[in-house]
């Protein structure tokens, strides 16, 4: 019997189930008020069958905000916020606040205030440091918020107290080099946020549910680990906390967090240590994206609830199609964080590289339904053009895909290669399973030309053609000597060329950053033979990262322009680079490639050409749309649309996001 799926309680509140969706940063709410895209955001979820919902982060005062966050700092908005609780209530769920106080982190365009003056790397800004008087109206927002909350019919509230925010900054000796009472060792640099929940317990009374998320590991050499974390999760308990939610480190921490390349479920061992540390509930979370994981966890004793933010963006109906027994069914997450980490640093509204409906619950709601069934005929199999046949064939439409390789997948299957991006394999498969499902008929080994697709429309087999054929390399016009071999990293990356030792890479975009992460692996210690040494002591922790990361080929990265990885998430990217260091691999931009030569690259940089050997030479330059026969058929098909990196090369998302709005057309 499955445990996720079975009731569970956290104080006085009863759960459907274990499942938790925690806080996400949505940027729905421009003025602070709950509106209709939040409404929606969060019943489709409900409706979905998680247990719990926890909105957040939920601003308690202007000073410690972010940009477009649920408010709760005035009665006025308890009216919004009780039609949120109603809406949520009525599909089955339960309800809490996140509330939230970013301390240094915040990002309102005034001063941001802390418990010291200790410049964040996060924001490039030194705060305010509180004074004691300052501090006691910080605890006051908080009771008066988790009043607010009560009102409003919200279940329970959540204190945040972790990721580096404003209690995570009194826990931490990095943040806070106090004097006073609240300030010096462990015990009173808890005392903020034992503060904090005691002045909440008495606000909301004995018997209303509070939670509170922890960082079960700061991950900033010099702060807390998860020994430290045990003590304060101790306190709270004993403060009369009903639950822990425990995440992983700070936003400023040099460890990822929620980046693809952080295994499934790899903090769940942080959740587990707390969980030792005290009897009541404790919730487990990051990277957890399957049923089938979050089953494991809990049947191995870790946690006692679950929680999953993206992959419930991904798929509201996560909890729906895993308890009646179809987890194939379930649109992945991938850990790309393309439409919500990457959009949230650019202070855009969240999205989903997987999912063009979440955010738009609301605004898609009323969309029209289709009124005379087309047979369509969609050339390419890749995410674009499965993305709009699954779309257009829910939609009642009859499609069917001509496929020019043996395989689905487009460039998810190229992106999937190199180390820790497997996850965009299960978007390929998802699609084409789903498709499939759905009806849809998808040949492969096709070469679709004009003619061929022109005699299936004239003979009636199709009413509209949609061209999604993608995108090829570019081969830039550089000079290479003759009997020089120059490779593509699209091939190199699937296996079909092999390089040498010493290997340059001409272009630092995502394909080259890739290509180098692929390369720099080889000759390192596999993942089974690093445990064997390590369990067997037969070697020093030392030597074992050197083995790690030191391969057996020397490369070398070269990029025109100024910064390597620009078109890379800035979510993603920071870690990517840190991989690139930690492989040692030579990353030179603002360098002009001039020749290929038989004993290696002329290049230019800074006035002064030279000469840098090598035995193998890779383009990673970018790519150019595969067009061609859209442009062939243009005025000879009424209905014809292209979409995709065939449009024009972009990111997944853009490209998913298109094929959606191109079949919600139809």
């Amino acid at each position: 019997m499955s445990i996720l799926f079975s009731p569970a309680q956290i104080g006085t509140l009863q759960l459907r189930n274990r499942l938790v969706m925690t806080p996400i940063h949505l940027g729905y709410s421009p003025k602070g008020e709950v509106n209709d895209q939040l409404v929606e955001f969060y019943r489709a979820r409900a409706r979905g069958g998680v247990g719990l919902i926890i909105v957040g982060g939920c601003g308690i005062d202007r000073i410690g905000n972010a940009f477009s966050m649920t408010q709760l700092d005035d009665d006025r908005f308890i009216p919004g916020l009780r039609r949120l609780v109603d809406a949520v209530h009525a599909e089955g769920a339960k309800i809490v606040p996140q509330l939230y106080q970013a301390g240094r982190y915040a990002l309102t365009g005034q001063p941001s205030v802390a418990p010291s003056p200790i410049p964040s790397r996060l924001t490039g800004q030194t705060p305010v440091e509180l004074t004691e008087e300052k501090i006691v109206d910080i605890i006051a927002s908080f009771t008066n918020a988790a009043k607010r909350s009560q009102t409003a019919g919200f279940d329970g509230v959540e204190i945040l107290a972790s990721a580096g925010y404003l209690i995570s900054q009194f826990l931490s000796p990095l943040t806070n080099q106090r004097t006073d009472r609240y300030g010096g060792d462990l015990e009173a640099r808890m005392t903020f946020g034992l503060e904090v929940v005691e002045a909440v317990r008495v606000a909301v009374g004995p018997d209303y549910p509070i939670i509170v998320r922890v960082a079960g590991n700061d991950f900033m050499p010099g702060s807390h680990t998860n020994t430290e974390s045990r003590v304060f999760c101790q306190a709270l308990e004993k403060a009369g906390v009903n639950a822990i939610n425990v995440t992983g480190g700070w936003h400023e921490t040099p460890v990822p967090q929620l980046t693809m390349n952080v295994p499934p479920g790899a903090y769940a061992y942080l959740a587990s240590g707390i969980k030792q540390a005290v009897s009541i509930p404790v919730i487990a979370c990051n990277r957890i994206n399957t049923p089938g994981l979050a089953e494991e966890i809990l049947q191995e004793g870790k946690a006692d609830f679950i929680g999953m933010a993206r992959p419930l963006l991904a798929d509201p109906e996560l909890p729906n199609k895993a308890m009646v027994g179809h987890p194939e069914r379930i649109r992945p997450c991938i850990g790309c964080n393309q439409g919500c980490l990457d959009y949230v640093f650019r202070m855009k509204p969240t999205s989903c590289l997987v999912n063009a409906e979440a955010g738009r619950e609301a605004e898609l709601a009323s969309s029209r339904q289709i009124v005379e069934p087309q047979r369509i005929l969609v050339i390419g199999a890749g995410p674009a053009g499965m993305e709009f046949a699954r779309v257009a064939t829910g939609r009642g439409h009859k499609v069917t895909i001509w496929e020019e390789s043996g395989q689905s997948g487009g460039q998810l299957n190229l992106a999937a290669i190199p180390p820790g991006r497997q996850d965009f394999l299960n978007l390929g498969t998802y699609l084409t399973n789903t498709c499939l499902e759905l009806g849809v008929t998808i040949e492969y080994n096709i070469t679709a030309t004009p003619e061929t697709v022109l005699s299936t429309v004239q003979e009636g087999k199709f009413t509209r053609v949609v061209i999604a054929t993608g995108a090829h390399p570019i081969s830039p016009p550089i000079p290479i000597e003759a009997g020089v071999e120059v490779l593509q990293a699209w091939d190199v990356l699937t296996g079909r060329s092999k390089t040498g030792e010493n290997v340059i890479i001409v272009g630092g975009g995502a394909v080259g950053v890739d290509t180098a992460l692929l390369l720099a692996e080889c000759g390192t210690l596999d993942n089974d033979t690093l445990r064997f040494l390590m369990l067997q002591h037969a070697e020093t922790e030392k030597e074992l990262y050197r083995l790690l990361t030191q391969g057996s080929k020397k490369i070398i990265v070269l990029e025109m322009a100024k910064g390597i990885g620009r078109d890379i998430g800035p979510s993603t990217r920071w870690s990517m680079l840190a991989d690139l260091k930690r492989y040692k691999v030579n990353c030179i931009d603002e360098t002009k490639v001039l020749e290929v030569r038989s004993d290696g690259v002329l290049v230019e940089n800074a006035g002064i050409q030279k000469v840098i050997p090598a035995d193998t030479v890779i383009l990673a330059v970018g790519s150019r749309s595969n067009n061609e026969l859209y442009h062939a058929m243009q005025g000879q098909i009424e209905f014809l649309s292209i979409i995709g990196d065939a449009a024009k090369p972009r990111k997944a998302l853009d490209a998913i996001h298109e094929a959606y709005a191109e079949a919600i057309k139809i």
